[in-house]
């Protein structure tokens, strides 16, 4: 195990400490299986008191998981999902939508943001028995270039999907994140906004593994809980998932993890930002820091820190901090990139 906390991803890092607690505590005695036990039945109380009283949480394993069932409740094998080329959905996840049977249509955007100009162009041949509908359109929050919609700009996209017979799907590995950045209430990107359904992330903000599918229309939840029985991702013991899901949602640790995520980052980005031969490339507004570098500098930084090469043929990088990244590891890190600078 490698000590010093790096800069690859907020997947490094470990279980806070109050989610570690939740889940020995949920390990005493018997509990029935399957969701019938008190820690879901809370989970489920708590996603109704952040999402609304119609929320319908359905906690999974895995965030790939919790997209794919989502992305199959909102639509039919005929049916495509709008989303960027830079979505996870369609860079990180080896296909899944496409094995579950359901077409992404990519469009290119400037910084990972979705508009309703770059959706309209693929609403053609719309009723052509020959082509995939567009049904879907999934934006994540924040999104794999460290940016964040507001509100209003989701409202805007929610609004405009409606009016054209689309939904809308967040993929909210980081909503957290961005929801303490805009310091907003988690509805305010979801529920409030117009979105259909959202996969909710745990555990990039803090949780061992633990994500959940929820469905804010009551008709898209209709036959879920067997949907995601077929996709395998029905937890036997979910006590599990649950107590994670129940604590990280129960007060503001949620809040807590990802700010502090988030302003790790920003000091990351005052850092550097200036140091001849860095140029950071997207708004630092959640917790990631994406910036280019020469190629001999990153090689120099990668004997000492963990850390990804985001495109090899422009040198861009990104830098993720997490719940435990700490002040001292940034000032290190920062320092370090300076003096591979100046060699």
């Amino acid at each position: 195990m490698n000590e010093r906390r790096g800069f690859a991803s907020d997947n490094h890092a470990g279980v806070h400490p109050e989610v570690m607690a939740a889940i020995a505590e949920a390990n005493e005695g018997h509990a029935e299986a399957y969701g019938g036990d008190p820690w879901t039945a809370r989970a489920q109380q708590r996603f109704r008191e952040h999402f609304g009283s119609g929320a319908q949480a359905f906690p999974v394993f895995n965030g790939t998981g919790a997209n794919v069932l989502c992305l199959e409740a909102l639509t039919q094998p005929w049916q495509g999902i709008v989303c960027a080329r830079t979505a996870h959905l369609n860079v990180d996840e080896c296909g899944a939508p496409e094995a579950a049977g359901r077409k992404l249509l990519v469009v290119d955007t400037p910084d990972g943001r979705l508009t309703p100009e770059h959706v309209a162009p693929l609403l053609v041949r719309i009723g052509d028995e020959h082509v995939v509908q567009p049904r879907v359109i999934s934006i994540a929050q924040s999104t794999e270039l460290g940016t964040v919609y507001p509100p209003e700009a989701v409202a805007g996209l929610a609004e405009w999907a409606h009016a054209h017979g689309m939904l809308l799907h967040v993929d909210g590995a980081r909503l957290c994140n961005a929801a303490a950045a805009l310091g907003v209430p988690l509805r305010a990107l979801t529920t409030d906004a117009g979105v259909d359904a959202l996969s909710f992330g745990a555990t990039k903000n803090g949780s061992m593994g633990a994500e959940a599918v929820v469905l804010l229309r009551d008709e898209i939840a209709d036959g879920f809980r067997y949907r995601r029985k077929q996709a395998m991702q029905l937890a036997s013991k979910m006590r599990f998932v649950s107590a994670q899901l129940d604590a990280l949602l129960t007060g503001d640790l949620w809040q807590r993890s990802a700010a502090h995520a988030n302003a790790m980052a920003r000091r990351l980005a005052d850092a550097v930002r200036g140091v001849e031969g860095v140029r950071i490339t997207q708004p630092v507004d959640a917790n990631a820091v994406f910036a280019i570098l020469p190629p001999a500098v990153t090689e120099r930084l990668e004997r000492d820190w963990t850390f990804y090469v985001w495109d090899d043929n422009t040198g861009e990088v990104r830098w993720m901090c997490s719940w435990d990244t700490a002040p001292e590891d940034v000032d290190a890190f920062a320092a370090d990139v300076k003096a591979a600078v100046l060699r």
